[in-house]
């Protein structure tokens, strides 16, 4: 049965159609993680392959936040700032109901949010008093250092405030979007099968009250699960080892248009705010690392998540994720691109980019937690910080030459 099932599932990714630009997102409310503290989480999917972090100073507030490389200022596409406050955004598909050419406004509706607004309350009178129509169909996913976290399902005009900590609403205590919402049209819009694949992960972990951003990574980001065909290509049983390794990537959560996934870990109300921890993976999740940042710390960040020089726009880390999703992405002609190479990424030798990848991300996972400890006790220290960010480069850029040695590139 399990063979005719592993079958059967070729056959279907084999016709499949992969779908692009869009993204996955949750919020985890801290009653689900073992310390109280909130996680705003995006998967984003889009053309641009070439992300980076950058920090930045604005009116109210400076804030830190995820760009594409190639851009200049002015549009983000999740970030937190120095009051605490944090956005991200998925693009919906059901929600517009007017003409309005000019859209695609949401990264610079995010970054002028940031800029301003200190809660969800501000962030709400800033949606009511921006200049309409917005330019924007997104659900734009919020938490802030009070204890707030909400979507905000918003067209040109209008939007829906989706409270997370709304027993009646969520209440298993999370929420995740993909590229609909709830309130717009039935049965409209993208990501449905890519929803089903996060909700099911999330429901089973949230029995225990434990989710962290390591989990989130490993288990979302980089997770091969299909609800609808009911396999997961991590899962020995529908291993592509067991042909010839090729396979469609279509509605996995990580997919080729793969370009970053971040989770800002918020505070518990009453903590410093400067505690706020920004965890990025920069390129394609699979092939990527996880590396902290604090507002704080300004323009001190790791050197592996900025860009290179003002000639060069694009960041280490993005760069050798980027190869090595090229790699595995590697067919040209035809509808070729659209097939992956598997055992690349992960296979039963153990030793796929993936799999020597998170041993180095423990080790950076183990580091940032104790320093995490400390400085929620006595306050994050600058130069502790810059001591930590040469460490982790360090450790990035010895996990991509073992990798590279292992895998003969």
């Amino acid at each position: 049965m399990k063979k005719f099932k592993f079958l059967f599932v070729i056959a279907l990714l084999i016709f499949a159609w992969n779908e692009s630009g869009a993204c996955t997102s949750a919020i985890i409310t801290g009653r689900l993680t073992p310390d109280g503290r909130p996680l705003l989480w995006k998967h984003r999917d889009t053309g641009e392959d070439n992300n980076r972090i950058e920090h930045f100073k604005g009116k109210r507030y400076n804030f830190t936040a995820l760009v594409n490389s190639p851009d200049k200022g002015g549009v983000i596409w999740i970030g937190t700032n120095s009051a605490g406050f944090s956005i991200m955004n998925t693009a919906s598909y059901n929600l517009k109901d007017d003409d309005v050419k000019e859209m695609d406004r949401e990264g610079e509706l995010m970054f002028d949010a940031l800029s301003e607004c200190k809660n969800i309350q501000e962030f709400e009178q800033f949606l009511k008093k921006r200049k309409k129509p917005m330019g924007v169909e997104a659900n734009f996913g919020v938490i802030d250092s009070e204890g707030g976290a909400a979507y905000f399902e918003t067209n040109n005009n209008t939007y829906r405030k989706v409270d997370v900590n709304d027993l009646s609403v969520a209440p298993e205590g999370y929420l995740v979007y993909t590229n609909y919402s709830y309130t717009g049209r039935f049965n409209e819009g993208m990501g449905y099968i890519r929803y089903q694949n996060a909700r099911d992960i999330v429901s089973k972990k949230a029995i225990d009250m434990n989710i962290t951003p390591e989990w989130i990574f490993n288990s979302l980001s980089r997770n091969f699960y299909h609800s609808l065909m009911g396999i997961n290509l991590l899962d020995k049983d529908f291993s592509p080892e067991r042909g010839s390794g090729w396979v469609v990537d279509q509605d996995f959560i990580p997919r080729k248009s793969s370009t970053a996934s971040v989770i800002v870990q918020g505070v518990k109300p009453g903590e410093n705010v400067e505690m706020v921890t920004m965890w990025v993976v920069l390129g394609y999740p699979p092939a990527g690392i996880a590396v902290p940042v604090w507002v704080k710390s300004g323009d001190l960040l790791p050197t592996v998540l900025v860009k290179k020089s003002d000639d060069y726009m694009n960041a280490f880390a993005c760069d050798e994720a980027l190869k090595l999703k090229y790699k595995t992405f590697s067919l040209k002609r035809g509808s070729g691109g659209r097939y992956m190479y598997f055992p690349l990424i992960y296979n039963s030798n153990g030793d796929g980019y993936m799999q020597i990848l998170d041993n180095f991300e423990r080790s950076l996972f183990s580091e940032s937690n104790k320093m995490l400890e400390k400085w929620r006790k006595e306050g994050l220290n600058i130069a502790e910080v810059k001591e930590f960010n040469n460490s982790a480069d360090e450790i990035v850029k010895e996990a991509y030459q073992s990798v590279t040695q292992s895998l003969g590139l």
